[in-house]
């Protein structure tokens, strides 16, 4: 059976999941080197606390450090990812390809987990990662269940998005946060920009969309709850549940619906359609934005987007029948402090609700007039109530007959949390008991966990004949399965008992709390013992000491023993004749898509492929043959990095693999990487110490529209008008647009394929920064003209040629183009 894999905030959540019945329970440790920085995470205490209640229940605990790191922050994480491990975490959930080899170096026994925000979604990179020595890889989100059984062959461990919000992009190639205010997907500070209302425009800035479509990038929230059989047949090992962010009642009502539905799915026997529908009433009852299982089965239309919404749904439960607006009252406000009281006047109404669906005591509704949406309002249950009924609710203000009415928060839940969120013991783990009492022998019980992880046995006094009253087997067991505060659980008792004995039952407690006592010990026991055998985490000097010694043991070159090349102006292009266009300009390197490439145009010679950030089973046709022996070859996912260097290609590694310290160099370069094109997260500081530490040539995009977002959903079915035959899709030759709330257009576009791609709002102009980049060493400054016509095409690369023959010859290149920002040379991201 799949590993039930749940979220955890902090220690309330937490407490909420190992009640629920985890298996095994993720979180983050302190607040600076995970994705979730904004979660109430956990100190050093709490989390030692929150590690040993969760392995006496028999549940593992993983630690998030799935965020891009940089170099001067590698011997921090290290110290941290050491730490945890003493204190009791199981796994380690990491993105960054550099942090990743440098915890396989200093502590081998430490079992590493690859994050999702890796961005692997096929056989070739989950087998990549396998030679990694990883413990598991996370799957992207997007994946069905047919290509789970292809990866699950390559013998890894594959952990499967279960429940919870949907990012609209592939996770760890989405810079639309940071592009748009600095907070970092890939740092743990995504301001969620997906969720906002945008219109589709066209080339004259007017609207398309369909009505109510104002949030086209909106997904709903997964939910595989009713596809666990075939999860389980994929070769799943682990549902995670996101929820990092969302509150203990949640975590609880989530893990309880799936623990019920695994356990069923277990047990075998027949479909119980009651207790299904429970489950899915349950899940409806904490905060949803509705479900889909759309991707699980190989589908990205429009049945998986909530346009309409990007708040909590909740379930529907009735319609409001009529409202009364009571008689104003004056109520007194102010005059605590000695300053002047004022009335003010409190209105208030009864609302008639007509139920569709039973609700509790205490429910949150939501009443939404149909007519006007914005004008909703929030009520409380006053009681519970059974489908059919009406109740009557006190509400702020009167609101229309026909208003919809769901629950959004249950009571319920909240009250289930609540008990469990202080407990020592939130879940008790089940043990075997055996019970020895022989004349003349000592009493002993031993107590072993049910998985059989553990045993325990502790002896007591001496069995003697009973003086007054013998005790009976039936005796034995409630006085030895009174275990008390204990964290465990009596399942089974067996007995072995002369007739005729007797006892003390106080002596008999003893014994049996010390049994108690000796069982937590062994089940602690192993992580007790960690701090025997572990390396201390090594500090910065130390960390570049081994970079240099893997560099000559695998006979890399050392960053100051080889030969840089001479700058040159590089090109991004969409079609053969800008290509031209940049070669005429300048350009020494033109790339293209394989897309491109493949449309049936006349290139001009010397091309480079320029590869998907996405290479998924269904991919491998279009994109692996632009591999070639000793061949340049731009690569977007570790899937494509395998290939290359299988093939003996000459792999450029693309932004949308962050490279974003040393150690990430190092690895990449070990893996096969003959050159880098550094992330336009970066400041020009890290860009220059990259290139200055880097053994092959760096590149960096120079200007250009830096891409923010690729997603499996067409952004142009917002405009309710998909023909489902992306090749003869007008739609998708105009030049359209995404308008934010604030004006601004982010261009859009989606490939012959049906995936989107959206571009960033303002365009990039580096080259003002020529002069610093040459200087630091990076050789490969790009004009991406992906959005460009070949005479905008020309333009760009030429002033990239321009800029480069300033700083060759010591002047300062031209200022930046009007309109065009630096993106984040001199701001950083969070």
């Amino acid at each position: 059976m799949p590993e039930l894999l749940a979220p955890a905030g902090g220690p309330e959540a937490f407490n909420a999941a190992l009640a629920a019945g985890a298996d095994a329970i993720y979180c983050g440790l302190g607040n600076s080197f995970n994705a979730r920085r904004g979660a109430h995470n956990f100190t050093d205490e709490t989390f030692g606390e929150a590690c040993r209640r969760a392995h006496l229940a028999g549940a593992r605990v993983y630690v998030t450090v799935n965020i891009a790191v940089a170099t001067r922050e590698i011997p921090q994480v290290l110290e941290l990812i050491r730490r945890a491990w003493l204190l009791g975490a199981d796994a380690f959930i990491i993105q960054d390809w550099g942090l990743l080899a440098e915890v396989r170096r200093s502590w081998p026994q430490i079992e590493c987990h690859v994050s999702t925000q890796a961005n692997v979604h096929d056989a070739r990179g989950t087998a990549w990662c396998r030679e990694l020595g990883v413990g598991r890889v996370t799957l992207s989100r997007e994946l069905s269940l047919d290509e789970m059984r292809t990866i699950a062959k390559e013998g890894v461990e594959l952990e499967a998005f279960g429940h919870g919000a949907l990012c609209f992009c592939y996770s760890g190639v989405c810079m639309m946060s940071s592009l748009a205010g600095g907070r970092s997907a890939n740092r743990g500070l995504c301001a969620q920009p997906c969720r906002l209302p945008y219109d589709l425009v066209d080339e004259e800035g007017h609207a398309i969309e369909a009505p109510g479509r104002t949030r086209p990038l909106c997904p709903k929230d997964y939910c595989v709850v009713d596809d666990l059989p075939q999860l389980r047949d994929a070769g799943v090992a682990s549902l995670k549940v996101e929820g990092r962010m969302k509150s203990p009642d949640y975590v609880y009502a989530v893990i309880s619906a799936y623990r019920s539905a695994l356990d069923a799915l277990g047990a075998g026997g027949e479909k119980d359609s009651r207790a299904d529908a429970a489950r899915h009433r349950t899940l409806r009852r904490v905060f949803n934005r509705d479900f889909t299982d759309a991707y699980l089965w190989g589908r990205s239309g429009d049945e998986m987007m909530s346009y309409e919404r990007s708040n909590n749904r909740g379930e529907l439960v009735g319609e409001v029948v009529s409202s009364r607006k009571l008689e104003d009252t004056l109520v007194r406000r102010g005059g605590s402090d000695g300053g002047r009281e004022r009335m003010r006047r409190l209105t208030r109404a009864d609302v008639e609700i007509r139920l569709d669906q039973p609700v509790g005591e205490g429910d949150l509704l939501e009443l939404r007039p149909l007519d006007d949406p914005s004008q909703f309002l929030t009520v409380r249950a006053e009681r519970a109530a059974v489908a059919g009924e009406t109740i009557t609710c006190r509400a702020s203000r009167p609101i229309p007959a026909g208003a919809v009415v769901r629950v959004i928060r249950s009571q319920a839940a909240m009250d289930a949390a609540a008990r469990v969120s202080g407990l020592d013991v939130p879940r008790r783990r089940p043990v075997t008991v055996s019970v020895r009492a022989r004349l003349g022998e000592p009493f002993s019980v031993t107590l072993a966990c049910a998985d059989g992880s553990a045993v325990a046995t502790t002896e007591g006094f001496v069995m003697e004949p009973a003086r007054t009253k013998a005790v009976t087997r039936e005796d034995l067991i409630e006085h030895v399965g009174r275990m008390g505060q204990s964290p465990f659980e009596p399942v089974s008792f067996e007995v072995q008992m002369d007739e005729g004995a007797g006892m003390g039952f106080s002596a008999v407690h003893k014994v049996r709390a010390q049994a108690c006592e000796a069982l937590e010990q062994q089940i602690l026991a192993p992580y007790d013992a960690r701090a025997e055998r572990l390396a201390v985490a090594p500090s910065a000097r130390g960390v570049a000491g081994r970079l240099a010694e893997v560099r000559e043991k695998d006979g890399l070159a050392a960053p100051d023993a080889w030969t840089r090349p001479a700058p040159e102006a590089c090109a991004l292009v969409a079609s053969a004749e800008a290509a031209r266009s940049a070669f005429d300009a300048g350009a020494t390197r033109v790339y293209a898509t394989a897309d491109a490439l493949a449309d049936g145009a006349a290139w001009p010679e010397g091309v480079i492929p320029w590869l998907d950030e996405v290479c998924r089973e269904g991919d491998h046709a279009r994109l692996d043959p632009w591999v070639g022996a000793g061949q340049p070859v731009g690569v977007g996912n570790v899937s494509e990095l395998a290939l290359a260097a299988s093939r003996g290609a000459l792999a450029e590694i693309r932004t949308c693999i962050p490279v974003h310290n040393e150690s990430c160099l190092v690895a990449l370069e070990e893996a096969g990487a003959a050159g880098f094109w550094l992330s336009p997260e970066l400041t020009l500081e890290e860009v220059c110490a990259l290139a200055g530490a880097a053994s092959v040539p760096v590149g960096l995009v120079v200007s250009g529209r830096a891409r923010a977002m690729t997603s499996e959903h067409c952004v142009l079915q917002a405009a309710g008008r998909c023909i489902h035959d992306c090749p003869n899709c007008e739609l998708r030759r105009r030049r359209l647009s995404l308008r934010d709330i604030d004006g601004n257009l982010l261009p859009v576009r989606t490939d012959v394929h049906g995936r989107s791609r959206i571009w960033a709002a303002h365009p990039l102009d580096a080259t003002p920064q020529a002069d610093a980049l040459v200087a630091a060493g990076v050789t490969r400054l790009m004009a991406d003209a992906t959005l460009l016509s070949p005479e905008e095409c020309a333009f760009a690369v030429e002033r990239v040629v321009r800029a480069l023959a300033a700083a060759a010859a010591g002047k300062r290149p031209a200022p930046r183009v009007q309109g065009a920002t630096s993106g984040h040379l001199f701001t950083g991201i969070g």
